[in-house]
């Protein structure tokens, strides 16, 4: 069973402890404090140090100032990696040294010694208790920290010029102007604010016996910082991997790059963007493997196997990069790499009722791409097609994100070995189809009622055109079927779509002309529409909605507002439009092969 260190230490016995050999390892974030963090750490120090302004109100016996705890590890090198902590430990230490600058001329036996004291806690020192001002005793390795020198550098020299614009230096000279003024008003008390911070306040080192532990305990402590993500951790071991190989420039710049980039696409709920890339490609290493279990590891015990073998490869870090260029341009539909009816389907995927999506699609670009990283755009089609129609039917049959994983990751499989998606083992059955979708309340909440009018839009059978995919790809396809609504125009991801209910609720409360309330609530009655228009159209009735609509993206709602033959959209009119979204989605699962053989009518 892993152990823990824990014992309450002053800031004088933490670092003047010969094994005091601190390290900022090179997955943490740069130091981040801003003057003020710092002015908040000097104001409660002094407050503190002179209670109501008083030093005799101070008990140096009894007092102590709580300034949080110190998360390490002992590393490899018998440095305290630290794991949390480093923002507060940085800015002490650039304190430390500041006052050792004002004691520098202070000559007084009684000021050398707290002279000496602080010496001894920013520098190691030898059997003699004398100071090796070249051995710090905080170092940092920080991989995106352009400015980690200047730290080491002021706490060498003990100088800041105006050169330097780091946060190290401007929060030192920061710390420096706080001293020179408290000196100039309370020359007596300057010793005793020292003396105070040094043995008094206490910090509350605990130290791991692994990094896995240490990053277990951070986490539990603090639920109001940044935690450490998993890709942090993969950073260092890149950084270490690629510094070894002499390319340690190459890949902070390229990792910055990186980051960058993923902060602009990915928006994960529960993790870091970065974070979000690397699980997009674990899933196609994880294919290649042969694993289709229905349970996944987390992220950092997939990648730490083999001492993270998987990240010291080149070409891991250089596919995450083209995973990521993809992903890009999915995100800002770029139709110089997709075709229109590409860019139409991932729209609609967008929308989706779960993720899943994301990392399947991802396996399917990493097997699939060419050697420029583009993908043949009719198999492309065909693939999104299949996708689409499986994961609205099955997230019905089989709710749950959970169940769909059988089904997705046996396909992973089938994809890196190069062979067609099919769903053979996860074909449905026309009446359970049916049922599933005739007896569900599409309420605005839930995020299948969105996919279905996203999928509605692009398909909406009383407008479809049907194409044929030429060549190879329509040999993957069992009929070859392309069936799009034309006339509906590209939509963007940008746009904020709500959803509409075309008769109102308070019409149906004012009215009361619906003989279910139920009847609201059906596809039928619903459709997309552009935030800042159904505002506008929300609450009235059809014939005034229908001047708002002609301002809509939304094809079909458009050839509404300029019907002249449809005057009102009463309960009929929901019942046949919601009956026409239902079978055109049996038919969409009937194009795209995903019903079982013995189907051979589609009518109800």
């Amino acid at each position: 069973m892993a152990k823990l260190s824990v014992e309450q230490k002053t800031i004088r016995l933490l670092f003047e402890d010969k094994r005091a050999d601190f390290l900022v390892p090179s997955y943490q974030r740069p130091y981040a404090w801003e003057d003020v963090e710092c002015l908040q750490l000097w104001a409660d120090v002094v407050e503190f140090a002179f209670p109501d302004d008083n030093s005799e109100k101070f008990n140096p016996q009894s007092d102590e100032f709580f300034l949080g705890p110190i998360v390490t590890f002992e590393n490899k090198d018998k440095k305290m990696e630290i794991i949390d902590g480093q923002q507060r430990l940085t800015t002490l230490m650039l304190l430390l040294r500041a006052f050792y600058e004002k004691f520098a001329n202070m000559h007084d036996e009684q000021n050398r010694k707290v002279y000496e004291t602080i010496g001894s806690c920013i520098w190691k020192t030898d059997e003699e208790g004398e100071p090796d001002k070249e051995a710090l005793k905080i170092d940092s390795q920080v991989a995106s920290d352009d400015d980690k020198e200047e730290f080491l550098t002021i706490l060498r020299t003990g100088i800041a010029d105006e050169n330097q614009k780091s946060k190290y230096a401007d929060n030192f000279r920061l710390l420096q102007s706080k001293i020179d003024n408290f000196v100039n008003e309370r020359p007596d008390y300057f010793r005793l604010l020292v003396l105070r911070l040094l043995n008094n306040c206490v910090l509350l080192p605990i130290e791991a016996t692994s990094q896995d532990y240490a990053l277990r305990i951070f986490s539990t402590l603090n639920d109001r910082g940044k935690p450490l993500a998993d890709a942090d951790i993969f950073k260092a071991q890149l950084y270490e991997f690629y510094s070894g190989m002499g390319r340690k420039d190459e890949f902070i710049s390229e990792w910055k790059e990186l980051e960058e980039l993923c902060s602009r696409i990915f928006n994960p709920k529960n993790a870091t963007p970065m974070d979000e890339l690397f699980t997009r490609y674990m899933y196609f290493e994880r294919a290649k493997l042969g694993n289709k279990s229905s349970s996944t590891e987390a992220l950092r015990k997939f990648y730490e196997k083999d001492r993270y073998a998987l990240l010291k490869n080149t070409e891991t870090f250089e596919n995450l990069k083209v995973l990521a260029d993809f992903w890009d341009d999915v995100s800002n539909q770029n139709a110089d790499r997709f075709s229109d009816y590409v860019l139409r389907r991932l729209f609609v995927l967008n929308n989706a009722p779960n993720n899943m999506w994301t990392f399947f699609v991802s396996v399917y670009f990493m097997a699939n791409k060419d050697v420029q990283g583009h993908l043949d755009d009719d198999l492309f089609y065909i693939f999104l097609d299949k996708t689409t129609a499986f994961i609205w039917a099955y997230s019905r049959t089989n709710p749950g994100i959970n169940a769909l994983r059988t089904p997705i990751f046996t396909e992973m499989l089938n994809i890196v070995e190069g062979k067609p998606v099919e769903f053979n083992e996860f074909k449905f059955e026309i009446e359970a189809i049916k049922n599933a979708f005739s007896n569900y309340e599409f309420t605005n909440s839930k995020q299948i009622t969105k996919s279905m009018l996203a999928w509605w839009a692009f398909y909406d059978s009383a407008n479809t055109h049907v194409d044929y995919v030429e060549g190879d790809a329509a040999k993957n396809y069992e009929e070859g079927v392309v069936s799009e609504n034309l006339e509906q125009e590209l939509l963007s991801i940008e746009t904020k779509f709500e959803i509409e209910h075309i008769f109102s609720r308070n019409r149906q409360k004012l009215e009361g002309l619906l003989k279910s309330e139920k009847t609201l609530e059906l596809l039928g009655n619903k459709v997309l529409l552009e935030k800042k228009i159904n505002i506008r159209a929300s609450d009235y009735r059809f014939a005034d909605k229908k001047k708002h609509y002609r301002k809509s993206k939304i094809a079909e709602l458009v050839e509404f507002s300029y019907d002249s033959g449809t005057q009102d959209f009463v309960e009929t009119d929901i019942i046949r439009r919601n009956n026409d979204i239902l079978e055109g989605f049996v038919q969409y699962l009937k194009d795209t092969n995903l019903l079982k053989a013995n189907v051979h009518t589609l009518t109800t």
